[in-house]
C-alpha cells in the first residue's frame, strides 16, 4: 500500500488524484490532504478518505473546519494550516508519494523538502521547476527522488523517452499546445478582448490563471521551462507546436528525423496513475480511449509568437537562468490577477512581464527561502508596473523596450 500526500486536493488535478484513489483497490491511501479555502469540499473528502492530517490556508480556517468537522460528527484528523501545515503533510515519514498540486509558489516549499527527502513526487505544479528549477533538480539528483510529471505533455514525453534507449539520440522536444480562444483572433483584437473571453478554453477544463495563461501562451512557456529541467535538454532543442485537437501531448524527435509521439484523450486521470505507478501501466478504468473508428483530421502550425510574446519571455527568462524563471512566474501572477479584476488589458499581462524581468536583477539562488525573498520582490515590482500601466503612465511596448536594453 502506498501512502499518498496530495497537496493541493480541492482543486481539479487533486480531485482527479482522487478518483484514481478510489479505483485502486486499497493499494493506494490517503495519508494527508493540504487545501486553501474550500472547507466544503475537504470536508467531504475527510470524510471518504480518512486522512490522519489535513492542512488548511490559515488558522482561521482551520478553526472553521474543526468545527465543521465536530457538527457532522465526522472523522477528526490532526489539522495544520499554512506553510508549516504544507510542510508536516509532505514530509511525514509515514508518506512515501506527493501529488503537488497547489497553485502558484504555496507548494514550492513542501514540494522541495519532499524531494529533499527522497520521496517519489508526482508534480502538476508548474511553479515548482519554472522557480525554483535548478534548486529542486539538484536537491533531486543528491536524494535520488523519483520526480514524474503529471502535466499531460510532460507526462507524454517521459513516456517517449522510455522509448529512447541512448538519450543522446534524442535531438528536439516537441511539445503541443491548444493555441487557446485567440488561435485565429487579429493582434489588434486582443486589447478588446474581456476575461470571459479568455477564459473559454478551447479543449481543458481548468483553474482561472492556467487558463489565461493558456491563451497567452505563457503555460506552454512554463512548459518548455519545465521540459530543460525534468529532461535535462537545452532550450534550443524545446520547440512548440500548436495542436488544436490536443491529441499529442508531445514528441521527440531523433538525430535521423524518426519522430515518436504520445497521444490520448483529454483526460488528467491517465498521467495522474502513470505517475503514482510508475514503472508499472495499470489498466485506468476512469479514463476513456481513443476511437479509431471516428473519422478526424489534426492539424499542426507554428505560435504566432509576435501576437503571444509570452512564450518569447519564457525562453528569454530561461536562458537567462538563476531567479528569472521566480521572476517571471511571480510576474505572470500578478499580471494575469490584473486581467481578470479589470485592471489592465489582455496585451499588458505580456508587458508587465517583461518590464519585471526587466527590473528585477538575476539572482543565483542559495535557498528556498531565496526563492521565496526573489518572489515576493518580484510581485512588489509587478504591481507598482500594473498601477503604472493602469494609470496610463507607461507607453506600450515599454516593457519590452527596456528587457532588450537590460538583457540584449
Amino acid at each position: 500500500m502506498r501512502n499518498l500526500a496530495i497537496l493541493g486536493s480541492t482543486g481539479s488535478i487533486g480531485a482527479n488524484t482522487l478518483e484514481v484513489v478510489r479505483e485502486s483497490g486499497g493499494e493506494l491511501r490517503i495519508w494527508s490532504l493540504a487545501a486553501g479555502w474550500n472547507i466544503e469540499r475537504l470536508s467531504s473528502q475527510i470524510v471518504e478518505f480518512r486522512p490522519e492530517l489535513v492542512s488548511v490556508a490559515t488558522e482561521e480556517m482551520a478553526e472553521r473546519l474543526e468545527r465543521r468537522l465536530a457538527e457532522a460528527d465526522a472523522p477528526k484528523p490532526r489539522i495544520v494550516y499554512g506553510a508549516a501545515g504544507n510542510l508536516a503533510a509532505a514530509t511525514s515519514d509515514a508518506v512515501d508519494t506527493v501529488v503537488s498540486a497547489a497553485v502558484g509558489v504555496a507548494g514550492l516549499e513542501a514540494t522541495y523538502e519532499a524531494v529533499r527527502l527522497g520521496k517519489r513526487v508526482a508534480l502538476a505544479n508548474k511553479e515548482v521547476l519554472v522557480a525554483a528549477g535548478e534548486l529542486v533538480m539538484a536537491a533531486a539528483q543528491r536524494s535520488r527522488a523519483l520526480l514524474l510529471p503529471v502535466d499531460s505533455e510532460h507526462n507524454g514525453m517521459h513516456q517517449c523517452l522510455r522509448g529512447a534507449e541512448r538519450r543522446q539520440e534524442v535531438s528536439r522536444l516537441i511539445l503541443t499546445a491548444s493555441g487557446g480562444p485567440f488561435r485565429r483572433t487579429p493582434v489588434e483584437a486582443l486589447a478588446g478582448v474581456t476575461p470571459a473571453d479568455a477564459l473559454r478554453h478551447p479543449t481543458w477544463n481548468m483553474g482561472r490563471r492556467i487558463t489565461i495563461n493558456s491563451a497567452t501562451l505563457m503555460n506552454k512557456g512554463f512548459e518548455v521551462i519545465e521540459a530543460c529541467r525534468l529532461f535535462g535538454f537545452r532550450p534550443d532543442q524545446v520547440e512548440v507546436v500548436i495542436h488544436p485537437q490536443s491529441t499529442v501531448h508531445a514528441m521527440i524527435e531523433f538525430q535521423d528525423g524518426s519522430v515518436i509521439a504520445q497521444l490520448g484523450v483529454t483526460d488528467m486521470k491517465m498521467p495522474i496513475q502513470y505517475a503514482l505507478y510508475y514503472p508499472e501501466r495499470r489498466p485506468c478504468p476512469q479514463s476513456r480511449k481513443l476511437d479509431w473508428k471516428t473519422v478526424r483530421q489534426w492539424d499542426f502550425e507554428p505560435p504566432d509568437r509576435e501576437k503571444f510574446p509570452a512564450l518569447g519571455l519564457a525562453y528569454r527568462a530561461l536562458e537567462s537562468g538563476g531567479s528569472a524563471g521566480c521572476t517571471l512566474n511571480a510576474a505572470d501572477e500578478v499580471a494575469v490577477e490584473a486581467f481578470l479584476n479589470g485592471r489592465i488589458s489582455f496585451p499588458a499581462m505580456a508587458e508587465v512581464v517583461a518590464a519585471t524581468l526587466a527590473t528585477v536583477p538575476v539572482e543565483q539562488f542559495r535557498s528556498i527561502e531565496h526563492v521565496l525573498a526573489v518572489d515576493q520582490a518580484s510581485r512588489r515590482r509587478a504591481g507598482q508596473l500594473v498601477a503604472e500601466i493602469a494609470a496610463q503612465r507607461v507607453p506600450a511596448g515599454a516593457g519590452y523596450q527596456r528587457l532588450e536594453k537590460q538583457w540584449g
